[in-house]
């Protein structure tokens, strides 16, 4: 009787064993398929808007993505204006994982034939972008076709190192990181980089100290192409009060 109350028990549990792991298997089959269903589902690009992307990686820095990406997400609230869609590219559609642990999905893979016409490009910066992000020539190559169709060329914080890497910001004045001034000057000894400056506008490039300072640099930008007023109304939005004069920056020829 005994052996019998033993093996049925051993029945059961084998059956809620194989329940439990197939219930497991299944969730995670589910998440994957959604994952790689969202990631392969493209935003839509309205016609004429700016198109502005994000170059984003693993390590890439939350703030020196969102603050950028919230000024230009806004302006598809205002009217009368050249509104920007927004969107991000990265060397894969599978999750990457900022500095800071967010989980983002890119919106386009860069390495692919279906990359639409970037007008804006921004550079956020990333935890490696000191290092072996500058040698990751597909990106650099990248970052260099984008600057031959380009209307602005950004970068917030260490991100100027990217440019700096592509040779774009070549005969151009720039900034980054205040801390990273010095790095700068010495990985790209041939540039002309500030310091004491929030944001710099040269031509079509436009550099940035970076952090939450990354607001002032967009909200630069988005006075450039708009007016004080949109670009005031963009700060407000966000709790922000913009004056461009109260930003210590450089201009240097538009």
């Amino acid at each position: 009787m005994k052996q019998l109350i033993y093996s049925t028990l051993l029945i059961l549990l084998f059956s809620c064993t194989n329940t439990s792991t197939s219930k497991i298997n299944d969730n995670q089959i589910t998440r994957e398929s959604s994952i790689h269903a969202f990631a392969k589902a493209t935003p839509e690009l309205k016609e004429g808007r700016y198109n502005v992307a994000f170059l984003i990686m693993d390590g890439t820095y939350n703030t020196e993505l969102t603050a950028p990406f919230d000024i230009f997400q806004h302006t598809q609230y205002r009217e009368n204006i050249k509104q920007m869609n927004v969107f991000t590219v990265a060397n894969t559609l599978d999750p990457i994982r900022t500095f800071e642990g967010m989980y983002l999905l890119p919106d386009f893979d860069y390495t692919a034939s279906d990359l639409p016409k970037i007008d804006i490009l921004v550079v956020p910066s990333a935890e490696h972008h000191l290092d072996t992000d500058l040698e990751d020539e597909i990106m650099i190559n990248f970052v260099k076709e984008v600057d031959e169709n380009a209307l602005f060329m950004t970068s917030h914080c260490d991100g100027a190192f990217v440019l700096a890497k592509a040779g774009v910001l070549d005969h151009k004045v720039s900034t980054t990181f205040p801390s990273d001034i010095n790095k700068m000057r010495e990985t790209f000894p041939q540039l002309d980089i500030r310091k004491e400056v929030l944001f710099v506008h040269d031509g079509k490039y436009i550099t940035s100290a970076g952090g939450a300072k990354s607001f002032e640099a967009a909200l630069y930008l988005a006075e450039h192409l708009y007016g004080a007023e949109i670009a005031r109304s963009l700060a407000g939005g966000l709790v922000i009060d913009w004056k461009l004069e109260d930003v210590p920056h450089v201009i240097i020829k538009q």
